[in-house]
This record gives C-alpha cells, structure tokens and sequence, in this order.
C-alpha cells in the first residue's frame, strides 16, 4: 500500500468514527409509515432519535418498543416547532434532522380541485419542512457537519393526471431541497433528497382517497411495491455516510414501476 493510500484510508476511518459519534437526529411524520420505520432503523444502530408527530399515543408506543424521544407536535404550527427546538437543545442537539412529514388528499384534475386539499398538502409538504428546517439549521450549522434529508417524492418530479395538487406540494419542496443544498455548502450542511415511488403503507393511500376499497386499488396487481422499510434503509444509508458523501437525490421505485408512466400490473 502506498503512503497515499494509507492516507486516504486513515482519513475515510476518521470521517466514518466521526459519524457514529455525531448520530443523533430529529426524524418527523414518526407515528407511521417511513416515518415510523425510519426511527425503528436509525434507533436499531444505536442512533438517538426525537420522533415527531401529532400523535402522542402511538409516539409513546414507539418510544417504548424502540427507546426513541417522543416528541408531539404540529411541524406546521410555530408554536410546537418552537417547543419541539426547545426540548431538543435541551437533550443536547442533534446534526441530522430528517423531514419526513407529508402526505397527499384528492386525487381530483384541476378543473375540480379541491381548494382545501390543496392548501394541506402545501402546508404540510412545504411549510412544514420550511419551519422545521429554519429552525433546527442553526443547530446543524454550528454542528460543523449538519444534515437536512428531506422526502419527497417521485410526484415531485413528473407530474400526472390527477396529481396536481400532490404533484405542486412536491416540486415546491423538490425546489426547496435544491436551493438549501446550494445555500448551506459553505457552512457543510449537506441536503439529501429521498424521492420515492410506489410505496405500500398502512395510510397513505387511505388518507389521500378516504376509502379503503379504492385505496387498496392502488396497489392492486403491482408485484412487491417499496415498503416503508425498504424507503426507511435507505434513508439510514443516506445519513449514515461519512459526511463529507452527499446522495444529493436518491430516487427509489420497485422494479414493477420502471417510470413514473409504467407501471406493471399482473392479474
């Protein structure tokens, strides 16, 4: 081995021992789906986790099975992002806050959209992540090696027919992801995007199409779409790179769903 290889290597084993010392994160939309998953898998590698959520009887079910903090609270609302930063500094901070607080309702075509739909899923696709990340990025800024991820979405990067109110919430946090990378380089926060696909979880759907017949649809004929744990393992990999590794946008299908117009059905 040359002595620049030897280099290169001491230094990849310090910026890796630098990681599990700093791992410490706030992980948001916690009581379900990716959210829950992915404090199930940053806790199982002996991360500290602040698991946020509006609500508090299945944070506190989660905090028990997994040892995680919880932490109610309404990402939207400043009042409970205020407390939310308050209790975290605290407890002693953290370096990675990950947005993953979202969701989608309708499925209408703009001529009949529903204004209110529309005006929660910007609120909480976007608002949601602005806040919170405004608030914790002094905290990852004087960290010396902070990380944002945020969740987003494939519908954040090809529109489609009966998405477009899902489709604007997440280009609008797709564009917010983009110019905080540009803007934090230089105080080495590094901003991940995690854009998924067709994910099966418990709610989603249901919450989108308030029916469980026609959410079930959505699904129906797809061979082995992503799971929440299979969008949560990434989401670990992504921040549990030596930091100085940034996945800049990471976007997760299952095979079935080789773009965002084809997708395979059996049956």
């Amino acid at each position: 081995m040359t002595d620049d290889s030897r280099t290169r290597t001491a230094q990849n084993q310090a910026s890796q021992e630098d990681a599990r010392h700093n791992r410490a994160a706030v992980v948001t939309g916690a009581s379900t789906g990716i959210g829950e998953a992915t404090v199930r898998a940053l806790t199982a590698e002996g991360w500290k986790v602040f698991a946020v959520a509006r609500r508090a009887e299945r944070l506190a079910a989660l905090e028990t099975e997994t040892g995680a903090v919880g932490i109610p609270a309404d990402i939207a609302e400043d009042d409970d992002v205020a407390r939310l930063l308050a209790r975290v500094t605290e407890a002693g901070g953290v370096g990675t806050l990950i947005n993953i607080a979202g969701g989608a309702k309708g499925a209408d075509h703009v001529g009949a959209a529903n204004t209110e739909d529309w005006e929660w899923m910007y609120r909480v696709n976007v608002l949601g992540t602005l806040k919170l990340t405004r608030a914790f990025l002094p905290m990852l800024r004087a960290n010396g090696e902070g990380t944002v991820l945020n969740l987003t979405s494939t519908a954040g990067l090809v529109a489609y027919e009966g998405g477009a109110g899902y489709n604007a919430a997440k280009f609008a946090q797709h564009a917010l992801t983009g110019a905080l990378r540009l803007e934090e380089a230089e105080n080495n926060v590094r901003v991940i995007e995690v854009a998924p696909g067709l994910v099966q979880t418990e709610e989603f759907a249901l919450n989108r199409l308030g029916d469980a017949q026609a959410a079930s649809k959505v699904y129906q004929g797809v061979e082995k779409p992503l799971t929440a744990e299979d969008v949560a393992d990434v989401v670990r990999y992504a921040v549990s790179a030596p930091h100085h590794v940034n996945l800049d946008q990471i976007v997760i299908r299952p095979v079935a769903q080789a773009a965002a117009h084809k997708l395979i059905r059996k049956g």
